[in-house]
C-alpha cells in the first residue's frame, strides 16, 4: 500500500502483501478518486458449528470417555451446559434400559433443541451422545462403530477396568469414526 493509504488506515508502515481493513463506503469512494481498484472483500460469515458431544459413562457413573466432536463454528451455548444436560440424561437411560432388549435407546432425553442418544452396552456402560441434528441411522451406525471400538480398547493389557481411556489412537478413531457417520 502507498504511504497515503497507510496514514489512512493508522499504519505507519506496512511488510504485508494485504491488509483487513473494515472499509466504509467513503474510503472506497476515496481510493476510486486517487486511482486505486476496487478493494476485494472477503465476507466473514459465522457458520453455526454442528453439535455432538460423546460421553462414555461406565458402570458405576464414572466418565470413562469424553470428546466433542462438533464441527468448526460458532456456538450459542456454554460446554459446560453440554456436560450438564448429558449427565441429565443418565437417569433416563437408567429407565430406559429395562423397557427395550435393544442397545441403541435412540433420543432418550431432550432440553430446548438438545437431543440426547443413549446406547447401553451388555455390561451397563453407557455411550451418550448430545446433538441436535436428528439422524437416527447415522447414530445407530456411529455406536455401533464406538462399541467395536470401545471393547478393542478394553481388551488391551494396559487398560484397567473402569478407568479413564486416554489412547490418543482410541481418540482419533473415534473422531474418523464421527466424522464418517456425521460428515461434518
Amino acid at each position: 500500500l502507498k504511504p497515503f493509504w497507510l496514514k489512512q488506515f493508522g499504519l505507519e508502515t506496512c511488510e504485508a502483501d494485504y491488509v483487513v481493513v473494515p472499509f466504509t463506503r467513503q474510503a472506497v469512494s476515496a481510493m476510486a478518486a486517487h486511482g486505486m481498484p476496487a478493494p476485494q472483500v472477503q465476507q466473514v460469515v459465522n457458520t453455526p458449528a454442528t453439535v455432538n458431544v460423546l460421553i462414555i459413562v461406565g458402570k458405576n457413573d464414572c466418565p470413562v470417555y469424553e470428546a466433542d466432536l462438533s464441527s468448526a463454528g460458532t456456538r450459542e451455548d456454554s460446554p459446560h451446559l453440554d456436560q450438564f444436560v448429558i449427565h441429565a440424561a443418565l437417569d433416563m437411560i437408567e429407565d430406559q434400559v429395562w423397557t427395550t432388549n435393544s442397545m441403541f435407546l435412540r433420543v432418550v432425553d431432550k432440553f430446548n433443541d438438545f437431543h440426547v442418544s443413549g446406547y447401553c452396552t451388555a455390561g451397563h456402560v453407557r455411550f451418550m451422545l448430545l446433538h441436535k441434528v436428528r439422524n437416527e441411522e447415522a447414530i445407530r451406525g456411529f455406536f455401533s462403530e464406538l462399541h467395536d471400538l470401545y471393547i478393542k480398547a478394553i481388551m488391551s493389557p494396559f487398560c484397567l477396568p473402569g478407568s479413564r481411556i486416554e489412547s490418543p489412537v482410541f481418540d482419533s478413531k473415534v473422531r474418523a469414526a464421527a466424522a464418517k457417520h456425521f460428515r461434518r
